[in-house]
């Protein structure tokens, strides 16, 4: 319910950052003006359009999420009063949600609010693709121990880490390689050149601290499988990073424009706006919700805390991801009869609730953020939002480098500073 209720607003945020829409409504709504007037919402509805309309319904639904969130701090059992609060009243909520969104419209000081909010929004944004990478470094981590503890009961473990491995440096590999032969020309290009050889090197540079001895000896599940996902990963943002660039247009020998440093082929792709518009938005959304629902489970809100399971207590599987492990494994084998329990509370509930609203918080202002331009908000719409903005360019490869040294510092952390917290 909570997924619907945010999807409902990424949604009318969508369509308010539309011409399309707002030109089509202007067209086929009778006495359109006279609506807008008497809602007090400018000549054409110029109030609830745009960015400003985006940032102010954002801020009433990060406002209900963050104070679910308050409301829902340290709550153990599913069954105490609160936790009904945030297992029900749907339709109450909806309604509080509503309210909260139109009301931040009537906000005084609209343009102080404005710039307020967009800082407020810039820090939460980073802070939820920080909160990702983390849990992609925990991720790459927990893969090899998981296998690598298989290895002591069966060898074939090690043919699926040197495959897995294989696989992820030729992707990585391959493409760096393809890149550099699209995105780049002889002449010219040279940001493509530099920022290519930079992330190159980069995931060199994390292979080699991966395996040197030093690291090793504190961290002995370390290896070129968590480096080669985190390369993987770095490839991929620096596609989209190359992506999500602004063409650059210079003049040939015969006075024309053309459009340099990107593929020929992928061109025809953009013209029908609408299209890539409306399939974007419904990628952007599942892959937010992913991220969310994912980030919310007890596995990786202890993975946030450094709590991590003890190597002797992992079986290995193929899809580790899935099923119970550590302590919950240990009294499995201690089980010998009664009925199979797979969710319990004598911990806490299944998933922190108000963990679970947070990232809920941090994902409105990310949405926010994304489908304003971040920084190009004064000239964003949904139907260029695909076409190429120096602000997304940065923010990717800013996430690009941030996991490069979130990684590096798992690695490193536990050489200047030997502790069991470290240990991963």
């Amino acid at each position: 319910m909570y997924a619907l209720y945010f999807i409902l607003v990424v949604i009318i945020c969508c369509i308010m950052m539309s011409n399309t829409v707002a030109n089509e409504m202007r067209e086929h709504i009778p006495y359109f003006e006279d609506i807008c007037k008497g809602i007090k919402a400018g000549d054409t509805c110029e109030k609830l359009v745009g960015y400003s309309a985006v940032y102010r319904v954002c801020f009433g639904m990060a406002c209900f999420f963050f104070i679910f969130c308050l409301l829902t701090l340290n709550i153990n059992n599913s069954k105490s009063c609160r936790a009904y609060i945030h297992n029900g009243f749907w339709f109450f909520k909806l309604l509080l949600l509503g309210a909260m969104c139109s009301g931040a419209f009537f906000i005084p000081d609209q343009e102080t609010f404005l710039n307020a909010w967009r800082y407020v929004g810039a820090v939460g944004g980073f802070l939820f693709i920080v909160i990702q990478l983390l849990l992609l470094v925990e991720f790459a981590h927990k893969w090899n121990k998981n296998w690598t503890a298989g290895t002591a009961t069966n060898k074939l473990w090690y043919a699926s880490l040197s495959l897995v491995t294989l696989i992820a440096y030729s992707i990585t590999t391959g493409g760096l390689i393809w890149m550099a032969v699209f995105y780049t020309q002889k002449d010219g290009c040279m940001e493509n050149k530099i920022l290519l050889g930079v992330n190159g090197g980069l995931c060199l540079l994390m292979s080699v601290v991966s395996i040197s001895p030093s690291v090793r000896d504190r961290q002995p599940h370390s290896g070129i499988l968590q480096s080669g996902l985190i390369s993987c990963y770095v490839t991929y943002l620096t596609f989209s990073a190359l992506s999500s660039k602004p063409a650059e247009v210079v003049l040939d020998e015969h006075g024309k424009n053309v459009t340099i440093c990107v593929p020929n082929f992928g061109q025809d792709l953009y013209r029908d706006k609408t299209l890539v518009a409306g399939l974007g938005t419904a990628i952007l959304c599942v892959c937010i919700l992913y991220s969310c629902l994912t980030s919310t489970t007890r596995s990786s809100s202890d993975a946030l805390q450094g709590r991590y399971t003890a190597p002797e207590l992992e079986v290995a599987r193929c899809c580790f991801c899935f099923g119970s492990g550590g302590e919950d494994a240990e009294e499995k084998r201690n089980m010998k009869e009664g009925p199979r329990v797979i969710y319990d509370e004598k911990k806490s509930t299944v998933y922190s609730y108000a963990y679970f609203h947070f990232m809920f918080f941090l994902a409105s202002l990310y949405v926010m953020m994304t489908v304003t331009n971040w920084f190009n908000y004064e000239s964003a719409n949904i139907e260029t939002f695909f076409s190429g903005s120096w602000s997304i360019f940065w923010v990717k490869m800013a996430s690009c480098w941030i996991c490069v040294l979130l990684y590096l510092g798992t690695l490193i952390a536990p050489l200047c500073r030997p502790s069991p917290q470290y240990s991963v």
